[in-house]
């Protein structure tokens, strides 16, 4: 079953976040995640490695496990632990192979609660023991040197895990589990058992397995944050095989683990290789110095689509691609009949002469002329380079403290958080108190080019989208930036250029400040350069790139609906296997 359905296993993967995909960090190879629990679940079930009807039963482990207790506890060297219920047959999650035994864990050794010493107490501070807490639990693994206590400071905390514990996680993300190799105090997150006999590494392989970590979480308390006290943790059956057969399923698990990480180091070899060619191959697009370069470029790609654009990372690529080559003049062909870009910008002069006339903006301090080297590239004809203040009027939000006087003059304002990339969520807009002349100020009016200024962060920069008129009377705050453009058929062209790499490229550009944050101002926004094709262009361009648009968002639905037959493949191939 694992070999015949390797490509299902390794092919599985599961998005991490929001951030997209395309390397290893961002997603999670999630058939590979199932295949490690697989073998985990087989092995503590008896189905991994053949048994030996010659090997000690488990019941004379347990009767021995219970003298090294007794030993231990006649010795003083721990306390008697209170006696344990058996385990009725309700309570055994599955059937056990012959020779094999349930036992509560609490039975099986020494069990401990971790704390935390004062921080007031400096001297319980050190890098005598490692002081473990969650987050120093990494798969299976510890981080020792995050922090450490002294030997004072161990001692009169008093719990102390020796060398061959297991350590669970028992509140929060509980589950979370690791085998030590060194002495270490730990917080009271954890939970540890000390084995009475040496049966740590098969211990840890069971606490590891979904089974037990199920019934950790059916186990813990319904509060806000999970969690399941030492008593309940130790009353979880554990399953318990001859000794002999423990070391040999976890010779066997450990084999295969190893295994499956090799498998890991190949898939993500593998995806970041497929990043690499699709970015290469794309980059030849952009690069293309003629349109014969350009078509032949493209045919190599179209080949090999199929095989190119497979995550959503390379349609994603594929997506900037396009916006970078449709601002670039190299989507669709010219007309040599098209009113050139030099006609258009004077007809934009005019317009906004005319409003400044009129007294419906105000006349700003000219820029200074664009010069042959701040092109970021050559123009096709007709084409010119101009900036957002020759097409707009850029002007800020309105502040929104301190609050304004009658509250019946208030109307719904835009937030930051309401304009993403192309899309403006108007759904419960907050309301603001305004004057008559901070409504016809702050106003919006439909083809309202918004800009949001950015928190400091480089992923907020370039997020903009175009106001349509959706509700009568919506204010924007201070940190939208609003351009309004003299002729509104403009929008359209410059919201694809600010999206596109050439776009958010510029305004990263402009954003960085000497603390090394990223804000825009008004000011700024104005010089942001914009390269101007012929308005009859502008509109062949945008129609063109929407249905490409279109059509990779129905690559990327596909693909979605693959991933998850290939997720719920992989769930379907463990239940059966148990």
């Amino acid at each position: 079953m694992i070999t015949e359905h390797i490509d299902i296993w390794s092919s599985a993967i599961k998005r991490k976040s929001s951030s997209g995909r395309g390397s290893s960090k961002k997603i999670e190879l999630y058939g590979i995640k199932k295949l490690r629990e697989l073998i985990l679940e087989l092995a503590v079930r008896g189905k991994l490695v053949a048994q030996d009807p010659n090997d000690e039963p488990a019941s004379v482990l347990l009767e021995r496990i219970v003298q090294e207790k007794d030993q231990l506890v006649k010795e003083g060297k721990i306390k008697k632990p209170k006696k344990l219920p058996e385990i009725s047959e309700d309570e055994k999650p599955f059937e056990l192979p012959e020779g094999w035994e349930w036992a509560r864990l609490g039975e099986l050794g020494y069990t401990q609660t971790g704390g935390t010493p004062s921080k007031n107490k400096t001297e319980y501070f050190g890098s005598d023991i490692p002081f473990i807490k969650p987050g120093d639990i990494l798969e299976g693994k510890v981080n020792y040197s995050n922090e450490g206590l002294s030997y004072f400071g161990a001692e009169s905390l008093g719990r102390i895990a020796p060398k061959g514990s297991v350590l669970m996680v028992c509140i929060g993300t509980i589950g979370k589990c690791a085998y030590i190799d060194q002495k270490c105090a730990f917080n009271q997150q954890i939970n540890s058992i000390t084995p009475y006999l040496d049966i740590s590494e098969f211990l840890f392989k069971v606490l590891s397995a979904s089974y037990f970590q199920n019934l950790s979480w059916s186990f813990s308390a319904s509060t806000t944050i999970a969690i399941i006290n030492k008593g309940k943790w130790e009353m979880i059956p554990v399953v318990l095989p001859p000794l002999t057969e423990q070391h040999r399923i976890v010779a066997k698990v450990d084999e295969l683990t190893a295994l499956c990480d090799q498998l890991e180091a190949q898939t993500e070899s593998s995806l970041d290789a497929h990043q690499a060619l699709v970015t290469v191959l794309l980059d030849t697009l952009v690069n293309s110095q003629n349109a014969e370069e350009l078509a032949e470029n493209w045919m190599r790609i179209s080949g090999h689509f199929d095989t190119l654009f497979t995550t959503e990372h390379s349609i994603d690529q594929l997506k900037q691609t396009i916006l970078q080559l449709a601002v670039m003049g190299k989507l669709v062909p010219q007309d040599p009949n098209d009113e050139p870009a030099s006609e258009l910008l004077k007809r934009i002069a005019a317009e906004k002469d005319e409003l400044i006339k009129q007294k419906k903006i105000k006349k700003q301090k000219p820029l200074p002329p664009i010069s042959e080297d701040e092109k970021p590239f050559d123009l096709p004809v007709g084409w010119r380079v101009s900036s957002v203040d020759s097409c707009f009027y850029v002007s800020g939000g309105i502040q929104k403290t301190p609050k304004r006087t009658p509250v019946s003059n208030h109307y719904p304002y835009l937030a930051v958080a309401n304009v993403q990339r192309g899309n403006i969520d108007i759904n419960d807009l907050k309301r603001f108190e305004v004057t008559g002349e901070e409504l016809d100020q702050y106003r919006l009016e439909s083809f309202d080019l918004l800009v949001v200024e950015g928190n400091g962060s480089e992923n907020e920069i370039g997020r903009c989208a175009i106001w349509k008129g959706e509700i009568e009377n919506c204010l924007h705050q201070n940190h939208l930036i609003k351009c309004r453009p003299a002729i509104h058929k403009l929008s359209d062209w410059v919201l694809m250029v600010l999206n596109s790499p050439l776009g958010i490229s510029e305004m990263k550009r402009l954003a960085v400040t000497s603390s090394g944050l990223y804000n825009l101002s008004v000011g700024k926004v104005r010089t942001i350069l914009l390269p101007i094709p012929p308005l009859e262009e502008q509109h062949r361009i945008v129609a063109k790139v929407d249905e490409l648009m279109a059509i990779c968002d129905q690559l990327k639905a596909r693909l979605s609906e693959a991933q998850t037959t290939q997720l719920n493949l992989a769930e379907a191939l463990v239940e059966q296997a148990l």
